[in-house]
């Protein structure tokens, strides 16, 4: 413990570039646990969309008329924050949420497991992760 102690003294910018490198990586693997716990990949999301599960797109209505996942439901941020209300029949089914990259969709995710609704996913990556493994777009 000495010599660690000495180390620090006599080494303090090393010291503390470890440190801040320890608390980047926690950060980072904490954040990546908090999205990870609800999210699916295209793959898992085509599984869910077959056994009925429903599709929110959460970008804005250009984006949404430019491509989006077929059968998928644009769902603004009004419509967002009083889901409970408007989608109180689809709290016990599956729900998969999307945006471009998938941050806007994480934090929809959170909001609607505050709403009550059950079982809440984030598309991982979004719609350029969808489009990078070569799944389909409707258009319109």
């Amino acid at each position: 413990m000495d010599r660690f102690l000495q180390y620090v003294h006599n080494h303090p910018f090393l010291a503390g570039l470890a440190v801040l490198v320890a608390a980047a990586v926690a950060v980072y693997e904490l954040r990546n646990r908090a999205t990870d716990f609800s999210s699916v990949s295209g793959q898992e999301a085509i599984r869910l969309m077959n056994q009925g599960a429903i599709v929110f797109d959460v970008r804005d209505k250009d984006a949404h008329a430019a491509g989006h996942i077929n059968g998928a439901r644009l769902l603004t941020p009004e419509q967002l924050g009083s889901a409970g209300e408007s989608l109180k029949k689809h709290k016990q089914k599956v729900l998969i949420v999307y945006c471009d990259r998938g941050v806007r969709a994480a934090a929809a995710v959170r909001q609607l497991h505050e709403q009550g609704f059950a079982q809440v996913f984030n598309l991982r990556g979004g719609l350029a992760a969808w489009q990078a493994e070569g799944l389909p777009l409707q258009k319109g």
